[in-house]
């Protein structure tokens, strides 16, 4: 009898080859990405810790009961998060927000915590829920919270960082603002209105957010009966009538203007109510504190249509839209809206404690915010600039072309030897493709008179797209030449300095 063949790793591997695919809603990030979010994170972080906020980091995981209103369903524990049972047979998820971490962290530690707690966060956030264009399951947040304070300056005063964030990471001034409104002048409004009943509550603040999508017509309608779009699908509306749907309307509208003059009118549409009242008072608060801080009505206005978190935030609100026009890859325009947003929450620490715990804080999409950027033309982090590629002639040379990237790496430049085992033209493709800003050739006669041949690529890249036609120009900066192997890192230098520049 013949013994079996024995079964190989390789026909293991034929019998089974998995599809190279990434989960849905998982994207592969690139240099490119990776280095515009690290610029914005970095542009942040600084206003940030400017402001007197301290870095924390807290775990990827939390336990579910802790996610507050994220908390999974008891019979679908899995439902709008990432969540596994530990071997304690406690269920665990990966955060949802940086928020619902910041509240634990807080009723854990807040004995020994400096109050207010001011502090700021940044990492991966992960949300079970279907993926679709710019619609991420994990993505970027940087947040900065003030726990502990309930005065209005504290809403000013991350108000006034999100303008300086936006700012600072690559949207001057014109090119984004913060819409700020309050919950309690919306329940001051819906109790003038007449509206009682939660469903209806939340019938008109639905309506309401619909305002810059729907225009005026589109939100009376939804106040009323309902609408029918344009697919012919009806949406109920919240059933208001009369007066009531002229007050809400009203409200939308008091929106331009200066920050001031937006507050005359809602004060005028609001009027009597106690909760609207001090809504307003809160309002009013902000914007001195805004004034004083150098926020001017551009960067930071009263936009009584912004709706947040229904069931979230109890006292102010705002939310970064961006004003830039913006295009896709295809050249087509493409609508971003809010890049962040925030506002008061009182309540959240108070789930592990029992007590109020007064909290405001700000969210930017790290991840939208830099697509946003890239489709408005301003790359996040600059253009993407690769190391200085060291051409291999000879095996025999190699240590010569070790020692030509450890200088150009000890002056501060990247720099790879090349390690593949293609001629000269690939090479030069391979160098190209990494965006080098130039190659190192270091042949035999080279070696023995002691010289370098640089080749500018960021020269062939700008004389390729037309950038560059000026002959006095080209001239003074040639696209090859030989040099003393002393002048090496000097000349890298100019090369890089003039790919940066534009020159």
């Amino acid at each position: 009898m013949t013994d079996a063949p024995a079964t190989t790793t390789e026909d293991t591997a034929e019998a089974f080859r998995p599809e190279a695919r990434a989960p849905r809603g998982f994207a592969d990030k690139r240099a490119r990405d990776l280095r515009a979010e690290r610029a914005i994170l970095e542009a942040v972080s600084t206003v940030y810790e400017r402001h007197g906020f301290e870095a924390l980091d807290t775990g990827a995981f939390e336990y579910a009961d802790a996610l507050g209103k994220f908390l999974p369903d008891a019979d679908r524990p899995n439902e709008g998060v990432f969540a596994l049972q530990d071997d304690d047979e406690q269920w665990m998820a990966l955060r949802y927000d940086l928020t619902a971490p910041l509240a634990r962290f807080a009723a854990q530690n807040w004995e020994t915590l400096a109050k207010p707690f001011r502090r700021y966060a940044y990492g991966p956030v992960w949300r079970n829920e279907k993926p679709g264009p710019g619609r991420f399951r994990e993505f970027i947040q940087c947040d900065a919270d003030t726990v502990g304070s309930a005065r209005p300056e504290a809403d000013a005063e991350i108000i006034a960082m999100a303008v300086a964030g936006l700012e600072a990471a690559g949207l001057p001034r014109g090119s984004a603002v913060l819409k700020i409104n309050n919950r309690k002048l919306l329940n001051g409004l819906l109790t003038a209105a007449g509206v009682e009943t939660q469903g209806q509550k939340l019938a008109v603040l639905r309506a309401v957010d619909k305002l810059d999508r729907l225009g005026v017509e589109g939100v009376r309608l939804l106040l009323g009966e309902g609408r029918l779009d344009d697919s012919g699908a009806f949406t109920k509306g919240a059933g208001l009538v009369g007066k009531a749907t002229d007050a809400v309307l009203d409200f939308v509208q008091a929106g331009s203007g200066g920050r001031g003059e937006t507050l005359a009118k809602l004060a005028n549409v609001i009027g009597g109510s106690a909760e609207g009242d001090e809504g307003l008072n809160e309002l009013s608060l902000i914007d001195a504190a805004l004034k004083s801080l150098g926020v001017a009505d551009d960067q930071a206005m009263f936009e009584p249509s912004i709706v947040r978190g229904l069931e979230y935030y109890t006292g102010a609100v705002f939310e970064a839209e961006l004003l830039l026009s913006t295009l896709d890859e295809k050249g087509n325009k493409v609508s971003f809206g809010s890049i962040g947003g925030g506002g008061r929450y009182d309540d959240l620490v108070a789930r592990f404690t029992g007590q109020q715990t007064p909290a405001t804080g700000f969210s930017f999409g790290v991840s939208r915010l830099a697509s946003a950027l890239r489709a408005a033309g301003r790359e996040p982090g600059g253009t993407a600039r690769g190391p200085v590629v060291v051409i291999v002639f000879d095996q025999a040379h190699m240590g010569e072309y070790f020692s030509v990237a450890s200088e150009l790496r000890n002056a501060g430049i990247a720099a790879e030897v090349y390690l593949g085992t293609s001629g000269l033209r690939p090479q030069m493709k391979y160098a190209d493709r990494r965006m080098a800003p130039a190659a190192i050739m270091l042949g035999g006669d080279e070696i023995a008179a002691g010289t370098v041949t640089i080749k500018d690529l960021d020269l062939g890249r700008q004389l390729a797209s037309g950038v560059a036609d000026n002959a006095a120009w080209k001239a003074e900066r040639p696209g090859q030449q030989t040099i003393p192997r002393a002048e090496l890192v000097a000349a890298v230098r100019r090369i890089i300095a003039g790919g940066e520049t534009g020159q």
